[in-house]
């Protein structure tokens, strides 16, 4: 590897939504070496199966009685 042209490759603290801490390397700096998550698997809708697809077809609903594309 050329000198000089590449990142820093550091080991940093990762702390998930619950808690759960673990340690990786990555070339991210944050301030204090610990980076939080606020969005995985344990709490994103897409893994969690908490999706709520009744909203989009409300909005949808909503289109089609005000411009008439029944």
């Amino acid at each position: 590897m050329k000198k000089g042209i590449h990142p820093e490759y550091n080991e940093i603290t990762v702390v998930l939504s619950d808690g759960t801490e673990f340690k990786t390397r990555s070339t991210m700096d944050p301030d204090d070496g610990v980076y939080r998550s606020e969005v995985d698997s344990k709490n994103h809708p897409f893994y969690t199966g908490n999706m709520n697809f009744q909203k989009k077809a409300g909005r949808i609903d909503r289109f089609k009685k005000r411009y008439g594309t029944d």
